[in-house]
């Protein structure tokens, strides 16, 4: 199988917004030293904020570090935090004015910058995430819309939209991708037999992901299936190994050029139909439906229809089976219109469910019924360690690729920052079943 190394023409580099802009300068100076204002300009320059709105910043999160089972240098003096894994704050008067003016957003932009590290992202991220209910006072909690950064309207996941956000994350480069996932190019939760795992395991982990999946969904000989979120194609190929003829549909133009030349070469391009579609626009009945970890891209306010459309394709008979990282209730319903860094960087428009929520809108939207829900956290944080790991090892392929030192950074806190999340069961990922409510 070969893997274009040809980066996206726009090279994923956003700009002020998060999304990414034609004609950026390749230069590739250490974030530490200097950031590129062309590529990266919210990096680059410090934001906006009051002396006072700094002071506060300040005032709180050293509160907040100090009762933690960290340790915090401050300027290369040991400050606050009960022990435990360092984080170094170099320049605590930017660290503080970003997290003054944009929170979580200025918290990630401060690292991208240099402005604070950490030997240990994960352990640092693991310990903040396992206490994230709590890091903010519960009074500011109850004003969160007055203070945290909104999401913007143009992430909304309309058809459009949805294209565009999933254009600015799944169109980088397939030649990235290919860089830190293994042979199978599986972007997704893999099902280990024991830890801690190793990379030439991940391909057989991958593998049993997708078959779990596909005996939950019931896919054999002469299955008619819908999987919605194509990937790089990994999983229509098993199942047309299987003898099921199989529809899939995305919203990436690089996915799906790369997805059929994998099916191809694979032999199924007879039993497998690659469709550049959005979910809303599929049509006809199917006897089983799969989706791998696409309902979280797919937005709050559209999940009535997501599930609708699940139902209004499914056969006599048929089942759902979806891969899905979920959050807990509480924490889902205080941010759910809160802009993150990882909103801005990374997945705009995304929105992680929670298991209640899922429940929620199946009941009260569909005739769809959970009928088992089997839990992976553990094995997607291991997952993410040897994506992280392979993605560090291979940093000089990373620059020739276009990319430079401050993306680099960026990229490493996006990995260990989910890492954390699923160390810490802040989040889960999660195999469900669902069928017809007259059809247990």
């Amino acid at each position: 199988m070969k893997v274009p190394t040809t980066s996206h023409p726009r090279l994923g580099i956003p700009d002020q917004t998060g999304r990414s802009r034609p004609g950026a300068s390749r230069a590739q100076a250490a974030p530490s030293t200097r950031v590129d204002p062309g590529r990266w300009p919210d990096v680059a320059a410090q934001p906006r904020a009051s002396r006072s709105r700094t002071a506060v910043a300040e005032r709180l999160v050293r509160h907040a570090l100090g009762r933690l089972p960290l340790r915090v240098r401050i300027a290369g003096h040991d400050g606050i935090g009960q022990g435990g894994p360092l984080m170094e704050i170099r320049r605590p008067d930017a660290f503080f004015r970003r997290i003054g003016a944009g929170g979580l957003v200025g918290f990630g932009e401060s690292y991208m910058a240099g402005e604070w590290d950490a030997p240990d992202l994960v352990g640092v991220l693991t310990v903040l995430a396992g206490h994230a209910a709590d890091l903010v006072p519960a009074p500011l909690q109850r004003l969160r819309r007055l203070w945290a950064p909104r999401k913007p309207a143009e992430q909304t996941n309309t058809p459009q939209g949805a294209r565009a956000n999933i254009s600015h994350h799944y169109d980088l480069s397939n030649g990235l991708f290919a860089l830190f996932l293994d042979e199978t190019l599986s972007y997704s939760a893999a099902v280990f037999r024991g830890f801690p795992a190793e990379h030439d395991l991940l391909p057989a982990a991958q593998h049993r992901k997708i078959d779990r999946l596909l005996d939950l969904a019931g896919v054999g000989p002469g299955t008619e299936l819908l999987e919605i979120g194509t990937g790089w194609g990994e999983l229509a190929v098993r199942a047309a190994a299987r003898g099921a003829r199989v529809t899939t549909l995305t919203l990436s133009r690089q996915q799906r050029e790369l997805a059929r030349e994998r099916i191809r070469e694979a032999g199924h391009q007879d039993r497998v139909d690659v469709r550049l579609l959005d979910y809303r626009e599929a049509t006809g009945r199917y006897d089983a439906v799969v989706s791998v970890e696409m309902i979280e891209a797919v937005g709050e306010e559209f999940w009535p229809e997501y599930f609708r459309t699940l139902e209004r394709c499914l056969a006599p008979g048929g089942r759902v089976a979806l891969q899905a990282i979920t959050m807990p209730d509480d924490r889902m319903r205080a941010s759910r219109s809160t802009y993150t860094w990882i909103h801005k960087y990374i997945f705009p428009g995304g929105t992680l469910p929670s298991t209640e929520a899922l429940d929620q809108v199946t009941n009260a939207h569909t005739g769809l019924r959970t009928r088992r829900r089997d839990s992976y956290g553990t094995h997607y944080a291991e997952t993410l360690r040897l994506w992280r790991e392979r993605f560090t090892e291979r940093a000089e392929e990373v620059d020739a690729l276009g990319f430079d030192a401050t993306f680099r950074r960026m990229w490493t806190f996006y990995l260990a920052y989910s890492e954390a999340g699923f160390r810490s069961g802040y989040l889960d990922v999660q195999q469900v079943l669902l069928t017809p409510e007259d059809h247990a």
